[in-house]
């Protein structure tokens, strides 16, 4: 059954709802674009849809059933239990990930996976039925299941964070403290930046659960709760290796990724599937009852990613070949050591760089193309996409952005993108990656109608917002998040402003204002209102704004 609805607590009971009924639920997060939401239906075959009123009509309808959670004649509906018998290799949800076929794939998740996911974290962590946990993940992202299943079976609380706190360290530290969380799963990148600020000598959290992307940042010895790092691909239902990272980490290395969980085997293993000598770098292979039934409706990738397990002699034992680079460090902890392919992980999204090629072939105006992901001048990884257009054709940045962002996700649009005569070449004919240029001024997409900032108030924004995209330049009406910002980035956009600027920008008037000519409104509307609110004496001493962006 398709799954679509916003964070809140009817997410929970309508997927509560689908998993008592004997049915499995594919997650579809609302902010995706409709015909990537209308792809997974079909792809998914799902008879019926659960969402409200509002989503129904952005999706498909026909040849299938459409329940709206809050309808008043669900109320009517027996209430006693209900009388199904679940496997463990009935399917629990199917969750889609980025396809490096150019299209998402569905990965079938079972009841038995689940149940081990369940059963080792209620162990590990020692759950009660006083937790209280917080869920921050988006329905498409798979820590949604985490976050959600081990604590309402153990019968702790679960507190959803509003969209300010899931993206900004400082108000997801007041919030977590606020509402006396003890355990909480957050984003390796928000994680990082939660590592870094103040805490309490005293405070309820007790576990601080990170995982997703690379952790390079050991804790503060002054931390009051444990920091525990996790791996797992989507395929090995969410974590298949956990650990906690002391503050007297190795000086010469990243944390590691910990060790297996229960009932998970990890093997580094080399091309002809032999162990690795330990500090040895191999792939790192998964068996066990976590593994994903296979993709949904690829066959051959299924055969291709989950092979027999050589060191089993179990009938139908499997191991999962994830693609990852990691070697065993003395202590039998594990170490991450990057990807043996072009796959991407930005902000604890997995991105196949194939999909969104594929989705920009399908331009007219676009010969062949190539996506890579670049740290920006503040570290942070971004996508940049280099284009190669068919002669005398002309392209606008914005209007790519448009044109992708029809079939991928806001994570998956590109930063920037470079234009480019031709790819260029290694000896051997490939394709030279680390000869493409960086994005400069003189090879971006840009807009024709590009247009200066004209006022203080836009001079200095503009100013802000090219350091914090790493960009050369801003125009008025380039928007913010087409030129490669996120949440997380625009959290510093609201500090920033509010230091500049003295008033107070919503991450909800950012999504809604995200053009430097918009955001300069509002800032100044908002400073109308200020000086309106404020005596005459002391709005005399509110100083001008800077006269340029060097002020």
């Amino acid at each position: 059954m398709g799954l679509c609805l916003p964070r809140s607590a009817d997410m929970v009971v309508g997927a509560l709802a689908i998993l008592k009924a004997g049915g499995a639920y594919v997650p579809m997060d609302p902010a995706y674009p409709p015909d990537r939401l209308a792809f997974m239906l079909d792809d998914s075959q799902a008879p019926v849809l659960v969402t409200n009123p509002g989503l129904a009509q952005r999706l498909p309808a026909a040849k299938r059933e459409v329940v709206n959670i809050g309808a008043p004649q669900i109320a009517q509906e027996p209430d006693h239990r209900t009388d199904v018998e679940i496997r463990a290799d009935d399917l629990a949800y199917v969750i889609y990930t980025s396809g490096s076929t150019g299209t998402p794939k569905g990965v079938e998740i079972t009841h038995g996976g689940l149940a081990n996911l369940v059963s080792w974290h209620r162990q590990a962590f020692s759950l009660t039925s006083a937790d209280r946990a917080s869920h921050l993940a988006g329905l498409g992202f798979d820590a949604a299941v985490w976050e959600l299943w081990p604590y309402l079976a153990t019968g702790a609380s679960v507190h959803l964070a509003d969209e300010d706190c899931r993206n900004s360290a400082e108000l997801l530290r007041d919030w977590l403290l606020a509402r006396g969380v003890t355990i909480s799963f957050v984003p390796t990148p928000l994680a990082e930046h939660l590592l870094a600020l103040e805490w309490p000598r005293h405070t309820a959290l007790r576990v601080l659960l990170t995982g997703g992307d690379t952790l390079h940042h050991y804790p503060p010895a002054n931390l009051p709760f444990v920091l525990v790092n996790n791996y797992g691909p989507t395929e090995c239902t969410v974590v298949a290796t956990s650990g906690p990272v002391l503050p007297d980490g190795r000086p010469d290395g990243l944390p590691p990724i910990g060790h297996a969980i229960a009932n998970a085997q990890i093997y580094i293993l080399d091309g002809r599937l032999q162990p690795v000598p330990a500090g040895t770098a191999g792939e790192i292979h998964v068996g066990g009852p976590s593994l994903a039934r296979g993709y949904h409706n690829h066959p051959d990738l299924t055969e291709e990613k989950f092979i027999p397990n050589p060191f089993s002699q179990e009938p139908g034992s499997r191991l999962y070949k994830t693609g990852d680079l990691a070697r065993l460090l003395p202590d039998g902890q594990i170490a991450f050591l990057g990807r043996i392919d072009d796959q991407i992980k930005i902000r604890g999204y997995r991105i196949e760089p194939n999909e969104i090629v594929s989705a920009l072939n399908r331009h007219p105006n676009i010969r062949e193309s190539l996506v890579v992901a670049r740290e920006d001048a503040s570290g942070d990884k971004q996508l940049v996409a280099y284009v190669v257009l068919h002669s005398d054709s002309g392209l606008a940045h914005t209007d790519l952005c448009h044109f992708v962002s029809h079939s991928l996700p806001e994570y998956m649009v590109p930063a920037a993108f470079v234009q480019l005569e031709a790819f260029p070449l290694t000896p051997h004919g490939k394709i030279d990656r680390a000869a493409l240029p960086e994005p400069t001024t003189e090879n971006r997409l840009k807009d024709e109608s590009f247009e200066a900032p004209r006022s203080p108030v836009e001079e200095r924004l503009a100013g802000i917002l090219t350091i914090l995209l790493g960009v050369p330049e801003i125009g008025i009406d380039d928007n913010f998040f087409q030129m490669g910002g996120h949440s997380l980035l625009g959290a510093q956009v609201i500090a920033q402003v509010r230091d500049g600027f003295g008033v107070e920008l919503s991450l909800r008037s950012l999504f809604e204002n995200p053009t430097v000519r918009e955001m300069s409104a509002e800032i100044e509307r908002l400073i109308l209102v200020k000086l309106e609110t404020m005596g005459k004496d002391e709005a005399q001493r509110v100083p001008a704004c800077p006269e340029s962006a060097n002020a």
